[in-house]
């Protein structure tokens, strides 16, 4: 286990960040021709980005806020636990390239799907899992990855949600691509948190 030293001052690196000032964002944009839009939700959203970039196919994530009431919320507003939304990454990819049953299997192994309302260190419904369907077809293939996945018999439970895709606002832009404007308190939240300690007990190295 690491030490409470560590998290604590992996949550005040963070903390000092997520307070910054920053411009705000505004809604995504929509996908270019021949780009489709997957949108998930897996906790912190600096964390989702980097498993979906490392993909072929992939041409941008942006981290956002879904599933909530607001219009365009802030990140203080997300993170106060007030507006419904959730933490989540839009994925703009080629399917011609990679499906969007790849970017599922991606999604699955980067979150703890057993954990409602929470991921890793992150407490509360802005942290919660989830897979936003954008049409019937998204819909389909989520609801068989996860009836796959808890067919394996690996969790105990899978809490994350599936629901259909309303509204995707942009974070500000100093959450965009964080990890790799700022890998050292990236790489310090991460550890503190526990992912990845708690990512290789679900799913193995």
């Amino acid at each position: 286990m690491k030490r409470l030293t560590l998290a604590l001052a992996a949550a005040a690196v963070a903390l000092a960040a997520c307070t910054a000032p920053a411009a705000r964002g505004t809604d995504a944009e929509p996908a270019a021709e021949g780009l489709a839009t997957a949108t998930f939700a897996g906790g912190c959203f600096w964390c989702m980005e980097p498993p979906f970039d490392k993909l072929e196919g992939v041409h941008a994530t942006i981290s956002g806020y879904t599933g909530g009431r607001s219009v365009d919320p802030t990140y203080e507003q997300v993170s106060a636990g007030n507006t419904g939304h959730t933490e989540a990454v839009q994925v703009l990819y080629d399917p011609r390239v990679v499906s969007y049953s790849e970017l599922l299997d991606v999604f699955w192994r980067n979150i703890d799907p057993e954990a409602e309302n929470r991921q890793f260190c992150d407490r509360g419904s802005q942290y919660r899992s989830g897979i936003f369907y954008h049409d019937d077809e998204q819909r389909r293939a989520a609801e068989a990855s996860r009836d796959a996945l808890a067919a394996t018999g690996r969790l105990t439970r899978i809490a994350t949600e599936i629901t259909p895709f309303a509204a995707f606002y942009k974070a500000e832009e100093y959450h965009q691509d964080y990890y790799e404007k700022n890998p050292v308190r990236y790489k310090l939240y991460r550890t503190g948190c526990g992912r990845d300690r708690r990512l290789a007990e679900l799913w193995g190295d």
